[in-house]
This record gives structure tokens, C-alpha cells and sequence, in this order.
């Protein structure tokens, strides 16, 4: 795959300072200019006004300029305008009007963490107190993992990413969605049908469950009507999950243990039913996680502050 991870996203929001700030407390680093970065990635956020929430950008990285001339032709295949510059291609997904920005980037090599000993039944692998519990330092998220987004054409979204710019369909959910991934990993993007367009979440890898549960336990020691869903583990990519709500309305999640698709790895895409793919164990997702409170003022154009 030519493609080989999400690099950036840019997200509109009305209130830019307050959900600069929670996305400080998150655990991403912000720089001079504002933008905001991640221990492993480097820059992968950055947040500008806009009238109400929305996704802005979404930054793919690939390998080299040929990769970046395919894109160019397979998107005006489709009828889609290109602004092929050097080492950077700029496109406009036809439905929900953010930008893909591909740019020649190096591919992201992380550094191994070692693996966290758990005790079970006869297997004894420390002694001790486990080290998640030692930990004092606060979560810094390692990386962008994805991006979800609501679009009213599920069609039209997908033939973008995968005819377009070659992403590929890890799994389905029923005719609702899709799993999208543009790496290694079981998804960079998951298309949803919806009634409006807009951001659903992004999501941040943290180095194990212990950080999952460490970092959201720490967003809702003073603000707790952060909380929106967690802790679980998903089905479709099997990652353990927690996900928390920023000053603007979009969901945000700490993620670790993604499953991984290698790129000759031969897939077979699954469609899952909506409760199989949302979660394997954990509580149920609430209502506000499959239809957001502020979804009806999106739809109208209004946006009130959530």
C-alpha cells in the first residue's frame, strides 16, 4: 500500500481556545503556531474557527511522488478537482467538503515499548505491584490512530477514499458504514451514513490499557460531564477503548491494542451487525454516542455549545 498513515487532522470548531485547551489536558503537546502534536507523529492536530463543528482536513501520508500521481488520476477518474503541488495533493471529498491533503512523508517507525506483564491463572510473569499502577507520569497519546465522520452519501464517501485515494475496506457495518484503513492498522477512517455531515470523533494511541483507563481517569477527575463511553473493547479492530467529549461537541478517544492488517495480508472484509461492531464487552454505547445532542442544530445549520 502506498499509503501509509493518517497524518494530521484539522478540525473547525466556533469556541477554538476552550477545545485548544481540553486538548492540551488530553495529553497532546501545543507548539508556537498552535498546532498541536503527539510523542510518536509529530504534528497531527490543529483546530481553527469555523461556525460550528466540523471536520477541516485529513492529512494521509504516502510514499513518493508516483504515489501521489495515481491518486491525481484515479480522483479525476471520478470527477473530483486536484491540486497536485511538488510533494502534496489537495482534494475535496464531494459530500462533506473537507479537505485530503496526501504529502510525501516518511513512514512512522515507533519506538517498541515493552510488553506490560499480566499475571494469570498458573503463570506467574511478575512480582510486585503492576507497573500501570506505579505509574505517576500524565498520558501523552503516541499517535493519530483515525477519524470518524458522518456523511449523508455513504456511496459517494467511500468511492472518494477507496476509488480515489486507495484506502481499503476492512469491515462493514450492515449498510451504515464503513472501516477504512490507509496503514497497518485495522482502520484510519470509518465513513458513517448520517443525516448530516460532521465529525464524529478522532481517536489517540496510548500504550496499553492501563493508559486508556490512566488518561480518561485524569480528563474527568474535575470534569466528569466529560465522559461519554467506557471503558470497552470493540469488536471490529479490537482496540480497547474510552471516549470523552471536547467543549465543541466532537468525541475524542484514547485507543490501544488496534488489531493489525499487514499489507499482504489477505483480509476478507466482515459485515457486522451495529451492536457486534460498536463493542465486544464493556457498557452499552449511550445514545448520545450513535446520535450526538447537538446533531439536530447541525442539521438546521444552528449550533449551540455543548
Amino acid at each position: 500500500m502506498s499509503l501509509h498513515r493518517l497524518s494530521h487532522v484539522v478540525i473547525g470548531v466556533p469556541n477554538v481556545a476552550e477545545t485548544q485547551s481540553y486538548y492540551s489536558d488530553f495529553g497532546l503537546s501545543q507548539g508556537a503556531d498552535g498546532g498541536f502534536s503527539t510523542r510518536d507523529g509529530g504534528e497531527q492536530l490543529r483546530i481553527v474557527a469555523a461556525p460550528r463543528r466540523q471536520l477541516v482536513e485529513v492529512g494521509v501520508a504516502v510514499d513518493d511522488t508516483d504515489d501521489l500521481a495515481r491518486v491525481a488520476v484515479n480522483l479525476q477518474r471520478l470527477g473530483v478537482a486536484v491540486d497536485l503541488q511538488g510533494e502534496q495533493l489537495v482534494a475535496t471529498e464531494p459530500v462533506g467538503g473537507f479537505r485530503a491533503r496526501l504529502a510525501v512523508l516518511p513512514r512512522l517507525r515507533q519506538e517498541e515499548t515493552p510488553a506490560t506483564p499480566y499475571n494469570g491463572p498458573g503463570r506467574i510473569e511478575r512480582v510486585g505491584r503492576a507497573p500501570g499502577v506505579l505509574r505517576t507520569e500524565p498520558v501523552r497519546p503516541r499517535r493519530l490512530g483515525h477519524a470518524v465522520a458522518g456523511t449523508t452519501d455513504l456511496a459517494a464517501t467511500m468511492r472518494f477514499f477507496v476509488d480515489g485515494l486507495g484506502f481499503k475496506v476492512s469491515d462493514y457495518i450492515g449498510d451504515k458504514g464503513a472501516f477504512l484503513r490507509c496503514s497497518n492498522d485495522h482502520h484510519n477512517f470509518l465513513a458513517l451514513q448520517s443525516p448530516v455531515n460532521y465529525l464524529h470523533h478522532t481517536s489517540w494511541q496510548v500504550d496499553d490499557i492501563d493508559d486508556v483507563g490512566r488518561g480518561a481517569y485524569a480528563m474527568l477527575e474535575d470534569n466528569p460531564e466529560r465522559h461519554v463511553w467506557g471503558l470497552g473493547r470493540h469488536h471490529a479492530g479490537s482496540n480497547f477503548f474510552w471516549y470523552l467529549k471536547d467543549p465543541a461537541g466532537n468525541f475524542s478517544e484514547y485507543f490501544s491494542d488496534m488489531d493489525c492488517i499487514p499489507e499482504e495480508e489477505i483480509w476478507e472484509p466482515e459485515v457486522l451487525d451495529g451492536a457486534r461492531g460498536l463493542f465486544s464487552w464493556g457498557p452499552p454505547p449511550p445514545p448520545s454516542f450513535l446520535q450526538p445532542e447537538d446533531l439536530a442544530g447541525l442539521m438546521t445549520g444552528a449550533h449551540s455549545k455543548v
